[in-house]
């Protein structure tokens, strides 16, 4: 590493300081605001609650389903108003923290986290730190381009940003620092973790400042001993891992069936709002957050039957609000449903006569769904040590967390986010090089410089032809530039030279579609013989060039 002088030292430490700092500062204002303006006007519905009855004999009330089918019509209006096909979350932010260019769609970061705000205002059961951790990466991205520090790079402005919507939302500055580099980053540095560690610890210290710094979950058990233990943790960690593998698997089938439907967003929003909201009249522990529900389940106060029923309700509602479009956060209903999947497991582990700890297995639960969702587990069993301040929640979390995040990554994947960019075609397990040579395309290296044959030439024009551009392969073309064919001198020159060349073209040559990108074209090169491989639209089957194993290996080196 090359050192630096000792006012270059100083200079660099200032300005990681200041941006961690700045960006710390900013996040978490932002993120306390959101989070303190939403529980504000879901407090005030829930006094609107007694006013709008079903039946005036009974606690059921109408609130929930006119709060949400109001929230997807606003939600129709904000997709229109910031021209958004589709809502931006974690994935995104993880996705542009490994991209050369580290930039993010600032008006469908600031569209989807507005339009996380309406969901959750409207009761709908999605949670908010998803989309607080990627309006922290859109922030982080801003400043980067504002500053153009060259001192501290693009994606560590994203991190910064990820962390302090962490430690805001979680008072958990520690946590903050891991899940921006285990979940987002995916690497640890000297030149990142200390404006990060800036950026989360300044987020922690003003929010509880200026908001309060209480934990979401209120946990107050003693624990018994731990090693006793140890088998059901680990066991249990297998039932959580299969919860967590059932919750994406039913947030991609909601989308897909919503995308099967041919409906509008507005029409789809309407459906999973009026759904939603006939559950909430008669379940309504499902709807939004669930943070009340969650500490009734931690302080021991449901029976195993209606645990059963949470959980099931909560994977469905939530499931078919992010697919329909009520956009909102996954990691919060994976709190939720991991918190019930711990308090229904203990129930039946104590119906069968054996010893368990139900606020112990709610927090397991919580921990190994949460991080097999999003892919963090190291983060998460942090968040569980500073929300709890316990050793022993924290070691027994992690032993159902090592359990459900290994299971889970056998049997699905690395995350959920991993899996929403797989299936936009992009592999994070490749690699940054990688990436940059997906985004790459072929056209950059593309090449005119080749010898076109009119399909009717003989072999001996041919030939000609090539040997006076002084190239082993030629091009067969028709009046409009469109592909018929490549021959190769070395065949023609065993053939009849008076023969019609388009009866010696080669059976299906090896070609390129003209929107590839360089890894494409490595896999395709890995496996051609030949000079160049021709490039063609095939949307009109014209040749747009070709290209050489060269000119790939070429692109190859440059990234």
């Amino acid at each position: 590493m090359k050192q630096r002088s000792f006012s270059a030292a100083i200079k660099y430490m200032v300005a990681v300081l200041f941006i961690g700092g700045s960006i710390g500062l900013l996040i978490s204002l932002v993120s306390s605001v959101f989070v303190a303006s939403v529980n504000w006007l879901v407090q005030s519905r829930s006094e609107m609650s007694d006013k709008l009855l079903l039946f005036s004999d009974t606690e059921l009330s109408l609130v929930p389903l006119i709060s949400l089918v109001l929230a997807a019509v606003m939600l129709a209006i904000v997709r229109r108003l910031f021209l958004i096909d589709r809502w931006h979350g974690p994935a995104d932010s993880i996705y542009a923290a490994h991209r050369t260019d580290n930039e993010l769609n600032v008006r469908a970061g600031i569209g989807s986290t507005l339009a996380a705000f309406i969901s959750l205002c409207g009761g709908a059961p999605v949670g908010q730190y998803g989309p607080l951790v990627h309006f922290g990466a859109v922030i982080g991205s801003c400043l980067s381009e504002f500053f153009g520090s060259r001192r501290v790079t693009a994606d560590v402005f994203i991190g910064c940003g990820v962390a302090a919507a962490i430690a805001a939302g979680f008072h958990a500055p520690i946590a903050g620092v891991v899940f921006a580099h285990e979940a987002v980053l995916r690497h640890f540095s000297f030149r990142a973790i200390t404006p990060i560690a800036v950026a989360s610890i300044t987020s922690a210290w003003f929010s509880s400042k200026m908001f309060g710094g209480q934990p979401i979950f209120q946990i107050d058990v003693v624990l018994p001993e731990l090693l006793s233990l140890v088998p059901i943790l680990l066991g249990s960690g297998l039932f959580f891992g299969l919860i967590a593998i059932i919750f994406m698997h039913l947030l991609f089938a909601s989308g897909k069936l919503a995308a099967r439907t041919k409906l509008t967003p507005l029409a789809l929003g309407l459906v999973a709002a009026v759904i939603c909201g006939v559950v909430a009249i008669f379940v309504p522990e499902v709807m939004g957050l669930g943070v009340e529900t969650v500490n009734k389940i931690l302080d021991d106060e449901y029976l195993v039957g209606f645990l059963l029923v949470l959980l099931v309700f909560k994977l469905l509602v939530t499931t078919l609000s992010i697919g329909f479009g009520l956009y909102g956060g996954i990691f919060s209903p994976a709190l939720f449903i991991g918190a019930a999947a711990g308090g229904f497991i203990a129930k039946v582990i104590a119906l069968v006569g054996l010893a368990s700890a139900p606020q112990l297995l709610a927090v397991a639960g919580m921990a190994a769904v949460a991080s097999a969702v999003v892919g963090a587990p190291i983060a998460v069993v942090l968040i569980v040590l500073e929300f709890t301040m316990s050793y022993e929640f924290a070691v027994a979390a992690m032993l159902s967390v090592v359990v459900a995040t290994l299971l889970s990554s056998l049997l699905y994947g690395h995350s959920f986010f991993d899996e929403q960019l797989s299936r936009r075609g992009i592999d994070l397990a490749q690699g940054r090089g990688n990436l940059e040579l997906m985004n790459q395309s072929i056209a950059d290296v593309v090449s005119d410089e080749y010898v076109i044959l009119s399909k009717n030439f003989l072999v001996k024009s041919a030939i000609k032809a090539m040997a006076k551009a002084g190239v082993s392969e030629g091009y067969c073309l028709g009046k409009d530039n469109d592909f018929i064919g490549k021959c190769s001198l070395q065949h023609l020159l065993l053939v009849h030279q008076d023969d019609n060349l388009i009866t010696h073209l080669m059976d299906e040559p090896v070609t390129l579609n003209h929107d590839a990108s360089i890894m494409q074209a490595i896999e395709i090169a890995s496996e051609f013989v030949g000079e160049a491989i021709p490039v063609i639209n095939r949307a009109n089957n014209e040749l747009t060039g070709v290209v050489s194993e060269a000119d790939i290996f070429q692109a190859y080196l440059s990234t």
